[in-house]
C-alpha cells in the first residue's frame, strides 16, 4: 500500500498542514486519520484488466469501434504518433462491401460509438463515405465520429458530416500550431470551411477543437483565447489539452525540460484556479475525476489505461479486419516489446491477444505514484526512453490537477509530497532561480515542508 505525507499549504492564512494520501484506496486524511472527504456510496467498481506481453488481454464483440483507414495524410507533423509506423497496404473503397457483409460475424450488437481514423481520414474520403454512410444505416443510433486536421473539408463535405451525424474534432494546436506542422487557417478556403463546419455543428455540440500541450506551447489559457477568438464563441470545446506522449524523436524534442517543470506546473495550477480553462476537457474531466475518486474512494485496480484500449470491449481494426493494439499502429509495425501490433483478426476474436501493452500496475514507478488516479500509465505500449519522457510529461502535467483537487476539497494547496515515489518528484513546485518567469501558485513553501 503506498502512503503519501502532503506538506500543504493555506493560501489565506499561510498555515502549515500535513495531509496523508494513499493512491490505492483514494482515501485523503487529516494528522489524526480522519477522512477529509465524505464518501459518496457508489456501485463497487470492477477491477480492471491487467494486461502485459506474458498475460495477453483478449478482446469480444466491440462497445467502442476504431476502424483505421489508413495512415496516409496530406501533412506531416512534428510530433505525429504514426509518423514513423511502418504503413500497411491501402484500402480503398472496393475494400468497403466486402467488410460491410462480414460485420455480423463478430459484431453481437451496436457499439456505442465507432471512430474512423487516419493518418487524415479525408485523404480517404472516397471510402470513408460509402462505409459511413453503410454503417450508419446498420447501426443508427451508433455515435459516429472522426478526427481531422481540418485542411480537405469542403462544402459538400460539411454537409455529408452534418447529415450523417458525425461527431467532429478538428486539430489544431492553437497558438503554437506552427510547431506541430502546416496551418490550415492560414489558408483564406480552408478556414472558411473549417469555420462553417463550426457553425454547422456547434449548436449540436458534435465539433471541437483538439490542442497538444508541448513544450512550445505550454500554455492552456492562450490556446483556450485563441479558439474563442477564432470561433467567436467563449464556451468553444477544446478536447485533448494534455501534455504530448513521446511516441519518436518528434515528441521527445516537444517533451517538458525537467527545468522547465516548475514553471510550467505552476502556471498551469494558476490558469486551472483562475478559471482560464474552462473549455478545455482535457483539464475539466481530469479534474472531475480526480475528486470523484476521492468522493468514491476509488480502488487503484478499477484503474485501466488512460487511452482505454485495454479494455475487451475497444476494439482497433483496419479494413482487412486485422485487430491493432490501436488506431495509430499498423498491421505490419511492431511494438517496443518486439510483438506485432497485428493482435490477431475479427474472424477469430476468441484468439486476439493484446500482447503489445504493459498495464501501470507492472511498469517499475506506476504503483508508488501520487499521481497515478490521473495519469493512469501514460501510453501503454512505450517502453525505455520514450516511456520515461512521456511519464515525466504525465507527472507534470498531473500535478497541478492533482493540487487544484486537493485545493477544491480542502482549501489547502500541496507544496510537497513525501512517500515511495521518486525524490526528484516530492517537491511539487521545485525552484528555478535562473528563470524569471517562475511561477508558483503561493508565495513560499512552507517551513515544515522546506525542512522536510
Amino acid at each position: 500500500m503506498a502512503n503519501f505525507k502532503i506538506y500543504s499549504v493555506n493560501p489565506e492564512t499561510k498555515e502549515n498542514v500535513i495531509l496523508f494520501y494513499d493512491n490505492q484506496t483514494s482515501l485523503l486524511t487529516n494528522s489524526e486519520g480522519r477522512s477529509l472527504v465524505s464518501q459518496l456510496q457508489v456501485t463497487p467498481q470492477s477491477n480492471a484488466p491487467v494486461t502485459s506481453r506474458d498475460t495477453p488481454l483478449g478482446k469480444t464483440s466491440p462497445r467502442i469501434l476504431k476502424i483505421s483507414l489508413g495512415l496516409s495524410c496530406n501533412y506531416e507533423c512534428e510530433y505525429c504518433s504514426q509518423r514513423f509506423v511502418h504503413r500497411s497496404d491501402e484500402t480503398n473503397p472496393d475494400d468497403v462491401a466486402e467488410f460491410i457483409s462480414r460485420l455480423d460475424d463478430w459484431i453481437k450488437s451496436p457499439p456505442d460509438a465507432i471512430e474512423f481514423w487516419g493518418g487524415e481520414p479525408l485523404v480517404y474520403i472516397k471510402t470513408l463515405r460509402p462505409l459511413a454512410d453503410e454503417i450508419r444505416r446498420k447501426f443508427p443510433v451508433t455515435r459516429l465520429s472522426v478526427i481531422t486536421n481540418g485542411s480537405l473539408l469542403t462544402p459538400e463535405i460539411n454537409q455529408w458530416l452534418d447529415e450523417t451525424g458525425f461527431v467532429v474534432s478538428i486539430s489544431h494546436d492553437g497558438p503554437g500550431q506552427h510547431v506541430r506542422g502546416p496551418d490550415p487557417l492560414a489558408d483564406p478556403g480552408k478556414r472558411v470551411a473549417i469555420l462553417d463546419l463550426y457553425s454547422r455543428l456547434s449548436p449540436s455540440g458534435r465539433i471541437s477543437f483538439n490542442s497538444m500541450v508541448h513544450r512550445e506551447n505550454q500554455s492552456r489559457a492562450e490556446i483556450q483565447k485563441f479558439f474563442v477568438d477564432l470561433t467567436g464563441d467563449r464556451h468553444v470545446p477544446i478536447g485533448e489539452g494534455a501534455f504530448v506522449d513521446a511516441y519518436d524523436e518528434g515528441g521527445l524534442a516537444l517533451s517538458l525540460p525537467i527545468e522547465d517543470a516548475a514553471y510550467f506546473r505552476g502556471m498551469a495550477f494558476h490558469e486551472i484556479r483562475s478559471s482560464q480553462v474552462r473549455s478545455i476537457s482535457g483539464v475539466r474531466d481530469r479534474l472531475m475525476s480526480f475528486i470523484n475518486s476521492l468522493r468514491t474512494r476509488r480502488p487503484a485496480s478499477s484503474i485501466a489505461q488512460k487511452c482505454g484500449m485495454d479494455s475487451p470491449e475497444a476494439l482497433a481494426i483496419d479494413l482487412r479486419g486485422n485487430v491493432l493494439t490501436c488506431q495509430n499502429v499498423s498491421a505490419v509495425s511492431f511494438a517496443p516489446n518486439n510483438e506485432s501490433h497485428r493482435i490477431g483478426h475479427v474472424t477469430d476474436l476468441a484468439n486476439v491477444k493484446l500482447n503489445t501493452s504493459t498495464h501501470w500496475s507492472m511498469r517499475e514507478e506506476c504503483p508508488d505514484c501520487p499521481m497515478l488516479q490521473i495519469c493512469r500509465g501514460a501510453c501503454m505500449f512505450l517502453e525505455g526512453d520514450l516511456w520515461s519522457a512521456s511519464c515525466d510529461n504525465s507527472y507534470s502535467d498531473s500535478v497541478p490537477i492533482f493540487a487544484a483537487g486537493i485545493e477544491f476539497l480542502t482549501g489547502l494547496i500541496p507544496v510537497r509530497i513525501e512517500g515511495p515515489h521518486r525524490l526528484s518528484r516530492h517537491d511539487l513546485w521545485p525552484s528555478k532561480p535562473h528563470n524569471s518567469k517562475r511561477v508558483i501558485p503561493i508565495k513560499a513553501a512552507p517551513a515544515s515542508a522546506s525542512a522536510a
